[in-house]
């Protein structure tokens, strides 16, 4: 078994509804270009590329007309998948990462567990309906789309905060946190996947 070294993938997702490209480096520094429709879901995946220090490009079309949650949900899946592909067997990684952040007032805690397996769990209320022009019902199901489409355990938690914007952009800065620890290369166990069953 042997670690690939060039950690990247691309994503095109087509649909009906959206077209959606991710360009993913799971080993970069933090370069990043997002185009999508929805200016603060680019705010938010720009500081995601930043603090995960993944290279992260992604381009994105969708029906925003009708409204932003095809859009949302299918960035979601497309970085999902981007994540998935460019970590291929998974070998070496630490797999389970965790991050508690706080935002201001905000205390945003992510804990993540790249296991090939589902599981979501989301603790956070929201006091207003939109942020921006991002629905704030979507942020869970921008998680939700991810973490399927990842094929990993992801839970988030924010406790305290009056303010939306400070409880988003601390899961986003959080999950970056997190999910860059899960995937860095373990250097005491980087031949070995870690699970005992042999493969995740």
């Amino acid at each position: 078994m042997v670690i690939s070294m060039k950690r990247k993938s691309d994503i095109l997702r087509k649909t009906n509804e959206t077209k959606i490209a991710v360009s993913l480096n799971i080993d970069g520094s933090g370069k990043r270009k997002i185009d999508t429709p929805i200016g603060f879901l680019n705010h938010m995946l720009d500081l995601f590329a930043k603090h995960g220090l993944f290279d992260l490009t992604i381009k994105a079309m969708g029906d925003t007309h009708i409204d932003e949650h095809h859009t949302v949900e299918d960035i979601g899946i497309a970085l999902g998948e981007a994540f998935s592909k460019a970590l291929g067997n998974k070998i070496g990684i630490r797999r389970y990462g965790f991050f508690i952040l706080p935002m201001d007032e905000t205390l945003a805690t992510v804990a993540v567990d790249f296991s090939g397996r589902y599981a979501f769990q989301f603790n956070c209320s929201f006091l207003r309906e939109k942020v921006g022009d991002l629905s704030t019902e979507l942020v869970s199901h921008f998680w939700d789309a991810f973490a399927q489409n990842a094929k990993i355990n992801l839970h988030i938690k924010v406790e305290d905060g009056g303010n939306d914007h400070h409880k988003i952009e601390g899961i986003f800065k959080a999950a970056a946190r997190a999910i860059r620890m899960a995937t860095e290369i373990d250097p005491r166990a980087k031949k070995d996947v870690p699970s005992t069953k042999g493969r995740l």
